[in-house]
């Protein structure tokens, strides 16, 4: 790569976009471990 070679970085609407997903990840992580947790304990 050249040092005049544009920045590689993201968009700004593709950086909010895997923002979400990853806060959508932890959400559904989240309840499935709570939907785990509910079924051992019945």
């Amino acid at each position: 790569m050249l040092w005049s070679d544009p920045r590689d970085e993201p968009t700004e609407e593709l950086r909010s976009a895997q923002a979400m997903l990853r806060r959508l990840g932890w959400l559904l992580a989240v309840a499935f471990v709570a939907a785990l947790l509910l079924s051992g304990l019945r």
